[in-house]
């Protein structure tokens, strides 16, 4: 686990503000890795991130609930803690979502989506306000999951 603390303006980038970082930064941070995975602290707010390179540039990207959380917008200076993460993340899968999976013979596909993907499927069944929504979402779990394999 590697650290790297610094005082950054947020930039404003598409809809979203990031922290840009320099190369050096970037090296001494992920080893000479262009993308790796975060814990990011902005102005005191803690998440999950990622380091990537886009346009020529190396950046944290924060977006609007990120940004929102930790009561920042672009222009901002900010404090930002930078700790890499050496296990891979995790996402809870909920019962009903992994028996959908299981039912398909798809866990092991879900398993070997990006965190980001499975969190978003995850959330796409979970979020759903009424029992007949979460029931068709379970439905087209496995039509989702093969798109994406």
């Amino acid at each position: 686990m590697t650290e790297l603390r610094l005082r950054a303006t947020l930039e404003k980038r598409g809809p979203a503000a990031a922290v840009v970082l320099t190369d050096e930064q970037v090296a001494a941070l992920g080893e000479g890795r262009k993308v790796f995975p975060v814990t990011a602290t902005v102005a005191g707010h803690t998440f999950p991130g990622r380091v990537a390179r886009m346009g020529g540039e190396n950046l944290v990207g924060l977006n609007k609930a990120v940004r929102t959380a930790a009561g920042v917008e672009a222009g901002d200076e900010v404090d930002v803690v930078l700790v890499t993460e050496d296990a891979p993340r995790t996402v809870e899968v909920p019962t009903e979502v992994a028996d959908a999976l299981a039912a398909a013979g798809l866990r092991d596909g879900f398993d070997r989506l990006a965190p980001s993907r499975r969190k978003e499927l995850v959330r796409w069944v979970s979020e759903a306000k009424k029992d007949e929504t979460r029931a068709r979402r379970l439905e087209q779990l496995p039509e989702k999951v093969r798109a994406l394999l």
